[in-house]
């Protein structure tokens, strides 16, 4: 071999490719959060809604209604409140806000352009998407953790190992939620539009996985319900909050814990997806 042969820039790339993936999808994440928490208004409504929520339903419902703790000889738990029931619904409508907040944000970068430069750039939509869905996780995690924290003050706390587990399972359900908007957000020119297809599909998701009424409510809600992949996050976050004093879709925690896993890397691989199509975004 030459040793003063002339190096082929070709193979050099190939051999070791540089790619702006990863600055691309931390810098997307960074410019998320910052940007979310700079519009006090969305912040407002992602948090004060779910809590409205909570103080009405669950106030008027504490005392009438009293969850049973699931019959498998596992938990010595009695069953609990109604304030404390939705508590963990609530937490996860907050998530769900956040998602569609945050996610809405496609639309106004296609609208000011920034967007049409970010695709443009030598960074892959897949980078793009991530770093979008990160920084809607981060954000939703960060509202969820000190909604938590209440929790901790007004009811019984969880054992260290189930609210880590908890934490965990509320960052998946971002993920996939973050995910499910980005799929929807992606191909939209119109805000209002958008906001109209996510409540007409976020918000029955919610209220049929279980954070309103148990996954025991007989008849056939509870077979949509069990349709539902948001039902196997909502229960296992509540099961894992309230210590197993909730009752679980049938598989156990482990079979919820794979549908919610399966169901954020599938959003997000369909975001990507939706983002890669020709024309899509510019």
């Amino acid at each position: 071999m030459n040793p003063t042969a002339p190096t082929n820039p070709a193979a050099l790339s190939a051999a070791a490719p540089v790619t702006p993936a990863t600055p691309a999808a931390v810098a997307l994440a960074q410019r998320e959060i910052v940007r979310f928490f700079r519009q006090r208004n969305r912040v407002v409504a992602a948090v004060v809604t779910p809590l409205v929520f909570w103080l009405m339903l669950g106030l008027g419902l504490d005392r009438a209604l009293v969850v049973a703790a699931p019959a498998d000889g596992n938990t010595s738990a009695e069953g609990v409140g109604y304030l404390a029931y939705f508590f963990p619904g609530v937490v996860v409508l907050m998530v769900l806000f956040t998602a569609i907040f945050t996610t809405i944000s496609v639309i106004e970068d296609r609208r000011e352009g920034f967007l049409q430069a970010v695709l443009v750039s030598p960074a892959p939509r897949w980078a793009v998407v991530l770093g979008k869905a990160i920084g809607g996780t981060v954000i939703a995690g960060l509202q969820a953790v000190a909604m938590l924290v209440l929790g901790l003050l007004l009811f019984d706390a969880p054992g260290v190992a189930s609210l880590l587990a908890a934490v965990g399972v509320l960052l998946l359900i971002a993920l996939g939620l973050t995910g499910l908007g980005l799929t929807f957000a992606w191909p939209m020119d119109s805000t209002a539009g958008y906001h109209a297809v996510m409540n007409l599909l976020l918000m029955p998701m919610w209220l049929l996985s279980g954070a309103v009424f148990p996954t025991t409510t007989a008849g056939p809600v509870r077979w949509v319900m069990l349709a539902n992949p948001l039902t196997y996050g909502q229960t296992l976050f509540s099961w894992l909050w309230t210590s197993g004093a909730t009752p679980l879709p049938p598989g156990g925690p482990w079979v919820s814990f794979a549908v919610v896993v399966v169901f954020a890397v599938f959003m997000l691989a369909l975001a990507t997806r939706v983002a890669s199509r020709p024309g899509r975004g510019n």
